[in-house]
């Protein structure tokens, strides 16, 4: 007899993070309400990028509650990891990066403390953060399946997730597979939506596993609909793709990840919780969908955004977590009806 195991994937997306951690607080709510569990009696496996690592990370590994993460989300934090980059000759983003980094590490330094990813093996659970070295080229995944990585630091592999090339600088780690420093930026350059790694990682850790016995909650930060002048890109170098073309941004779109766990997870075993950052039934005003919009009124409705999720995938979600949804598998909500996709 097979045991089921859930895993947890958390997107990439700066402050749009918020959307995420606000419906996982309102999914705990409910667990604990009416199920007397948390979340994290359910989850298994946690993977993250960026600030979906950031989620994953303080969840596997911290003390955190949920409600307590919730609320790192907030202005006041949200303006010292964003704070300005105001080197001399210096156009932020372009040859210098956007936002200076130290504020980012302190924040989080400050709430994850000494936290180490073999805390989650002493949780009763696994999580892995994406990362990409820089260096030689190739993504690097920090995972609790190798010993080597238990004694890294929470926050630094959060901090190091979450460098996104022209808004943060990259961050040196050193790494204990090789004993050198590597340089390590946002992982979401090549895995913003971490859930094939994840489903990858699955495999490693549960080999007499089937995937029919593994479940997946993906969880998004809303999808860009901002539109670029196709004709115009024609003629674009370096200069207009980073600052009219948002680089970053195209590099790190989740969809087609998104698309593949929808058809290699087995019917009833995948959730996927996104939605486009647009007007939409139940959803009349839609957040920024920049990843560094931090206004208060930009993170209130990143929030209403997170509730916006809860009321359409709460129920199925909270059934996933508990090992009892019946249901079909579901994808991004469609803009036309508000309502999730449904696998076909």
């Amino acid at each position: 007899m097979f045991m089921s195991k859930l895993i947890l994937s958390l997107d990439g997306g700066g402050i749009r993070g918020t959307a995420s951690i606000q419906f996982l607080r309102k999914v705990e709510e409910q667990l604990q309400r009416n199920h007397q569990k948390s979340l994290r009696d359910c989850v298994d496996l946690y993977a993250g990028t960026s600030t979906g690592a950031v989620i994953a990370l303080a969840l596997a590994t911290t003390s955190l509650s949920v409600e307590n993460i919730n609320d790192l989300y907030n202005a006041s934090n949200a303006k010292e990891i964003f704070k300005p980059n105001r080197g001399w000759f210096e156009l932020d983003g372009v040859n210098a990066p956007k936002y200076e980094g130290q504020g980012k590490k302190q924040v989080l330094k400050r709430n994850m403390g000494d936290a180490q990813l073999g805390d989650a093996r002493r949780q009763g659970c696994h999580v892995l953060a994406v990362t990409f070295g820089v260096e030689y080229h190739r993504p690097k995944i920090y995972k609790t399946s190798n010993k080597q990585h238990h004694s890294l630091l929470s926050y630094q592999m959060a901090d190091a997730s979450s460098a996104a090339p022209t808004y943060f600088p990259s961050v040196a780690v050193l790494d204990p597979d090789s004993g050198q420093p590597r340089w390590l930026v946002d992982g979401g350059v090549v895995a913003n939506n971490p859930a094939m790694c994840a489903i990858a990682e699955s495999r490693r850790l549960w080999p007499e596993t089937p995937l029919e016995q593994v479940r997946l909650i993906s969880v998004g930060t809303g999808k860009r609909t901002r539109k670029i002048n196709g004709p115009a890109t024609e003629d674009w170098g370096a200069l207009q793709w980073m600052r009219q073309g948002h680089i970053i941004d195209v590099l790190s779109d989740e969809q087609l990840v998104a698309y593949q766990a929808l058809n290699i997870m087995p019917p009833g075993r995948y959730l996927r919780i996104n939605a486009q950052m647009r007007e939409q039934p139940g959803l009349p005003l839609p957040p920024d969908d920049a990843m560094d919009d931090i206004s208060q009124t930009n993170i209130d409705k990143l929030k209403r955004l997170g509730d916006f999720w809860f009321e359409r995938y709460g129920q199925a979600v909270v059934a996933m977590m508990l090992d009892t949804y019946q249901g079909p598998s579901l994808d991004a909500i469609d803009p036309k009806t508000g309502a999730p996709g449904q696998a076909r």
